[in-house]
């Protein structure tokens, strides 16, 4: 699980174009990932090997300045609370504000790692300038110019220097988290399953602010439970709660094994469910997608299940070996067809497959269907084996490994996963210089 990074600041300083450039960097060489619909404010970045997750607060908060002052302090407070290092951005071209200065007084009191960035600096008059943020009292701070990265690398390689080491689970047990919109029944779904009201269940959308865990031992299962707070569209992320429940929903996917994606049946596979898939498949978790409410759908006959299934799996190509199981909490419906069906994506995940037994499988895949030839090289793969991970990777060694395009790693993927059973789980190729 990745520390998390958070960046905090007052409007219009340049939070955004500093956290896009680092997940963009990232995204652009580490995750070529085809289609996949990136959260605004939340990303993955990594610095010299080590990796963290990055959450700019500043998206959270919609409306005007004033509204805005209001909400700051509660927005800093929480990523004080959750992240493991603070980046705090200041703009050298105001200079130091009433904003900032409140800002300061929060940090001033915390326990953390904080790192004062004075943005816009991309001059020696400037660079003088800088001077006056001294009187934040936060020590030394660090100038850079977000807009064409100069000075990024000095900061970066200071926050990585503090971040914890990863958290290895003491607890050797699988962790299954219940995520999805709020409302789709995540609550209620544990309680069917423990069989006592462990949870409060109401009609208000986002009751659960927490993460929680519950041990599960019934029918010769034993796992953690994960119930989180709903995700739910950044419009709707106004309360300070709602910020606090992303980021907790965020830590909880990163923490699962398996994640147990919910959604509401009446509501369909919308964009915001799209993004929590997305999000659990880039942080290679075991998927298993439940279709809650299925006794609300009134017109069975033209909805059918059938229909139902091609439509999400059209919606998370390429990635469509994924389980997809319609219940009904209310009814108690399949709802131990989920839970079984979720401890064989978990051993899907921990899979290993013999090399030996690897290639004869794929070597005669590929010489029947070798890569294409490009730019008249032709590419020849010699061996190929799965990489100690603790998810699905395997390596593909080749003479021209930069000549294997996409569609040919699609179809090698294809036919691993015709072989072998991975479904539920993200699997990722690499091909190596022989």
């Amino acid at each position: 699980m990745s520390a998390i990074v958070a960046i905090v600041g007052r409007p219009n300083v340049g939070k955004s174009t500093f956290f896009n450039r680092l997940i963009q960097r990232r995204e652009a060489i580490v995750d070529a990932v085809s289609g996949v619909t990136r959260d605004r404010h939340y990303g993955k970045s990594d610095w010299n090997g080590v990796e963290f997750s990055l959450i700019d607060t500043g998206g959270y908060v919609l409306g005007s300045e004033d509204v805005f002052e209001a909400e700051i302090d509660k927005q800093v407070e929480l990523a004080i609370d959750e992240a493991d290092a603070i980046v705090f951005m200041v703009d050298v071209e105001s200079g130091v504000t009433g904003m900032d200065e409140d800002v300061a007084k929060l940090l001033r009191r915390v326990d953390k790692p904080i790192f004062l960035v004075v943005n816009k600096v991309d001059n020696a008059k400037r660079a003088e300038d800088a001077v006056e943020f001294y009187s934040l009292g936060l020590g030394d701070y660090f100038t850079i110019a977000s807009i064409n990265g100069s000075g990024t690398g000095d900061l970066l390689d200071a926050v990585v220097k503090v971040l914890p080491e990863k958290e290895t689970e003491n607890d050797d047990l699988p962790r299954f988290a219940v995520v999805g919109r709020p409302n789709a029944g995540k609550s209620s779904f544990i309680n069917a399953l423990i069989g006592e009201e462990r949870y409060i269940v109401t009609d208000v959308a986002g009751t659960t602010r927490d993460s929680i865990d519950t041990k599960y031992n019934r029918f010769g299962f034993e796992f953690n439970l994960v119930d989180t707070a709903g995700i739910r569209r950044k419009a709707k992320v106004k309360e300070d709660l709602e910020f606090y429940s992303v980021m907790r929903s965020v830590r909880a996917i990163e923490h699962a094994d398996v994640c147990i994606l919910m959604l509401d049946a009446t509501r369909g596979f919308d964009g915001q469910v799209e993004n929590i898939f997305w999000l659990a498949q880039r942080n290679n978790k075991g998927i298993v997608i439940l279709v809650n409410k299925w006794d609300l759908v009134e017109d069975k006959e033209t909805n059918t299940i059938k229909e139902y299934t091609t439509r999400i799996k059209q919606a998370i190509a390429p990635f469509t070996d994924v389980p997809i199981i319609f219940i009904s909490v209310l009814t108690k419906q399949r709802i131990f067809k989920a839970i079984e069906t979720a401890v064989e994506v978990y051993n899907n995940r921990a899979r290993k497959i013999q090399t030996r037994k690897f290639n004869d499988v794929m070597l005669p895949i590929i010489e029947n269907n070798p890569p294409p030839a490009y730019k008249g090289k032709f590419v020849k793969i010699k061996f190929c084996t799965q990489l100690p991970t603790p998810y699905p990777q395997f390596a593909f060694f080749c003479n021209l490994p930069q000549y294997v395009r996409d569609p040919y790693k699609r179809f090698l993927e294809n036919k691993l996963r015709e072989n072998f059973n991975f479904e539920g789980v993200p699997i990722s190729l690499f091909m190596r210089k022989k």
